[in-house]
């Protein structure tokens, strides 16, 4: 989730520069931009390599689509982002806008988008793609898991620029005071928008990476996937420990935490399923 009515932290300004009257590029587009082409180039190596979808490493594997497939794929993904990270902000955190103001949810440039909710796109997006191209689903969606967490990278940075989704108060060695605050005169806080990129991005892509190339997980089709769904539910779970919550609390529970708990138990069931299987052969 994010919302632009914060200060910059000092020393950025979430804007890059203005383009003509209100139109501007704020380091938020630039990080969906960035992180989007990057994942798509990700997605397209991850076909191109037949050895990753063999058992054995050689260049026998077959792919579950041809590269050629990754603008398409592109496309309808970042339309899933776009789409369901702005209706999850306003269905799990502003569902009083449906009443109140409806227009708000048109207004993506005042801020607003969750991940759960952008998450839910690109599995619709995935799914369509999949049918419409008579492509296996879960094998589609292997290939799509190791790019996502460039974008979570990303993401997290421009939060962080933005000075918004910070720490809970906090006086170690490397807090910070986030401007939200109403003055000096606040608690210093945990930069939990850096934890989160480090878990999110940089450590689950490691993660992933080493699975496809070291493991050969992409020949049990839905293991991948299901190991992105947990890696995410761990580390989102755990940074929550030091972030301010987003909304009130759902049995004691932060938003955060509930609303990955499906993630827990879809990618464990992913997992299970797969590993009961025999790899894929070709």
């Amino acid at each position: 989730m994010s919302d632009f009515n914060c200060s910059p932290i000092p020393g950025f300004d979430p804007v890059i520069f203005h383009i003509y009257g209100p139109i501007s590029l704020r380091w938020y587009a630039l990080a969906y931009i960035i992180g989007l082409t990057l994942g798509a180039w990700v997605f397209h190596n991850i076909l191109k390599n037949k050895a990753l979808w063999s058992p054995h490493g050689n260049k026998k594997g077959k792919p579950p689509a041809s590269p050629a497939i990754t603008e398409d794929l592109l496309f309808w993904c970042t339309l899933g982002v776009i789409v369901g990270g702005r209706l999850g902000f306003v269905l799990l955190y502003r569902t009083e806008w449906l009443w109140q103001d409806p227009l708000a949810i048109l207004r993506v440039w005042e801020g607003g988008m969750s991940f759960h909710g952008g998450i839910t796109g690109v599995v619709l997006a995935v799914l369509y793609v999949a049918l419409s191209r008579k492509i296996e689903p879960l094998r589609l969606a292997d290939a799509v898991a190791p790019a996502a967490p460039i974008g979570l990278f990303f993401g997290r940075l421009a939060n962080f620029i933005n000075g918004e989704l910070y720490g809970r108060p906090w006086d170690g060695p490397w807090a910070m005071r986030f401007p939200c605050d109403a003055d000096v005169t606040q608690p210093l806080r945990h930069p939990s928008q850096l934890y989160e990129a480090a878990l999110e991005g940089l450590v689950l892509f490691i993660i992933l990476r080493i699975a496809i190339t070291k493991f050969r997980t992409l020949t049990r089709p839905g293991l991948t996937t299901g190991l992105f769904a947990i890696g995410y539910g761990v580390f989102r779970t755990v940074v929550e420990f030091v972030r301010e919550p987003d909304a009130g609390l759902i049995f004691g529970l932060t938003r955060g935490m509930t609303y990955s708990i499906p993630l827990w138990l879809g990618g464990l069931v992913l997992m299970v399923l797969a590993l009961k299987k025999e790899p894929v052969k070709k």
